[in-house]
């Protein structure tokens, strides 16, 4: 990509965000960030420009989203907090800057949309009956985005698993259930069944992967799919024995998830009530197909699985030293 063309990241102080503005800005994109109050931002990345603004004012979004060629919508409210009132808000914030400005949506998909029909191995074009809200939210917001392709708004979905990297502000089960950051490691939880697997995607070759498909945007039609397969582990159990490999100590105990301390507080803590919901994630396997992804750029970006990990325990601060 040459240095003229602009992205606007929404949720760039989010591990995902943050890791799409840092593979753009390595790749000589303009980035440009959206704040309500960027002075605040206790660690910002080197080359953003940020502006003064709220995801939620669409007047907002589309003036930093002038003369953009990229908008990545990577805004998801905090703690699965009030989806409802705010995940539709601002993905319909994003369409109408991405109408005024011409530019691609770049939208990261989850498993939520999908129910049980369509496991375990899960295809661009399977049904989407998902079982919960939030599944339900998620089907609307990309009805939506393909809806806006009649009003020549390009979009571009990738979907992928649990996230797991080394940037502490991903929202992730990673570094919400399965180690503790910024503290040794003493043990490793496991939040699924035994020998249930689970799929998981390691951030940075997640926004690698995304980079090659915008970069060849060109090619894509307007409403684009493709699913990521990452790091898919046929047990479940093995990204815990990863931990412990990473961290040299084989000897580290697995602990089981306390989700009868989930389903005790869930009805008065918002967020144990949204992770109670997505509980059959855990107890059944969903691997997403990646055949369409490999066939359009000839592989799949992939880091080995204990480089990964280290690399995630290292930034999180769960190694001597890190």
């Amino acid at each position: 990509m040459t240095p003229h063309n602009t992205a606007l990241v929404l949720g760039v102080t989010g591990g995902l965000g943050g890791e799409m503005a840092r593979a753009l800005l390595a790749r000589g994109w303009r980035v440009r960030a959206l704040n309500r109050n960027p002075g605040k931002i206790t660690k910002p990345i080197a080359g953003i420009e940020w502006l003064r603004g709220d995801a939620m004012n669409r007047t907002d979004v589309i003036a930093a989203a002038a003369a953009a060629t990229l908008i990545v919508h990577a805004v998801n409210p905090p703690g699965y907090r009030n989806w409802s009132g705010l995940a539709l808000p601002m993905l319909e914030n994003t369409i109408a800057a991405a109408k005024a400005s011409g530019a691609r949506i770049f939208f990261p998909g989850t498993v939520y949309n999908f129910g049980p029909d369509a496991f375990p191995l899960v295809s661009e074009s399977a049904p989407q009956h998902p079982q919960t809200r939030k599944g339900a939210i998620r089907v609307e917001m990309e009805t939506a985005l393909r809806a806006a392709c009649a009003d020549n708004v390009r979009v571009l979905i990738l979907r992928a698993g649990d996230w797991f990297g080394p940037d502490l502000s991903v929202n992730s089960w990673f570094n919400t259930g399965i180690v503790k950051p910024g503290q040794p490691l003493k043990s490793v939880v496991y939040p699924g069944q035994p020998k249930t697997g689970h799929a998981w995607a390691y951030l940075p070759d997640f926004a690698e992967t995304a980079l090659r498909l915008i970069e060849r945007d060109a090619e894509l039609p307007p409403f684009a799919v493709f699913h990521f397969d990452g790091h898919w582990f046929e047990q479940g159990v093995e990204i815990a024995e990863a931990v412990r490999e990473a961290a040299g100590d084989q000897l580290l105990p697995i602990r089981r998830f306390p989700w009868w301390l989930v389903n005790i507080a869930s009805p008065f803590v918002e967020t144990f009530r949204e992770l109670r919901e997505m509980t059959y994630l855990w107890r059944q396997p969903l691997r997403l197909d990646n055949r369409r992804l490999v066939a359009f750029l000839g592989e799949e970006p992939h880091t080995p699985t204990v480089a990964a990990v280290r690399t995630s325990l290292e930034g999180l601060g769960c190694l001597p030293g890190s």
